[in-house]
């Protein structure tokens, strides 16, 4: 199991897209994603959108999953209500065999750190409230459960942690 130092984050270029489009197409993703071209067109259009950062994840060099940042930008955002500072994010695992090992928590907590060390006063995740492994996962990268939405991608259970 690698520890969270040996997680590291490549911005996502258009020659990661074929990885990620496999990876969507994978049922463990796409049942939190939805449909794969849908998906993959989505995170295509976060290449150049200044208020999502997508990015690649890799121990140490191996390519494993996708996450993204997005900003919550002022009080017209869904989650608006969050402080000064925060950031959402997105994620996912792509390879099947490293479903359920600890690879979630450790990539989550990461990539906070990660987030922190730029400035973020907050991380907000959102998993659907049925993702009991997910939440389970957030819970060991030490975020905490503070609400439960209902979004336009359907309910979440909101969660957040905050730089110390």
């Amino acid at each position: 199991m690698p520890s969270v130092e040996e997680f590291a984050f490549r911005r996502l270029t258009e020659a990661h897209l074929p990885l990620v489009g496999q990876w969507l197409a994978e049922p463990h993703v796409q049942r939190w994603w939805g449909e794969p071209a849908d998906a993959l067109s989505e995170i295509r259009g976060h290449l150049d959108d200044p208020l999502v950062e997508p990015y690649l994840v890799l121990i140490p060099a191996r390519p494993i999953g996708y996450v993204q940042k997005y900003l919550i930008d002022g009080p017209d955002h869904p989650y608006g209500d969050q402080p000064a500072g925060a950031a959402g994010i997105d994620q996912f695992i792509g390879i099947p065999s490293l479903i359920g090992r600890g690879y979630g928590s450790k990539m989550v907590e990461a990539f906070a750190l990660k987030l922190f060390e730029e400035g973020v006063e907050r991380v907000v995740i959102d998993p659907h409230p049925e993702s009991a492994q997910a939440i389970r996962a957030y819970e060991k990268a030490g975020f905490t459960v503070f609400d439960q939405r209902q979004t336009e991608d359907g309910p979440a259970q909101m969660m957040a942690r905050d730089r110390c």
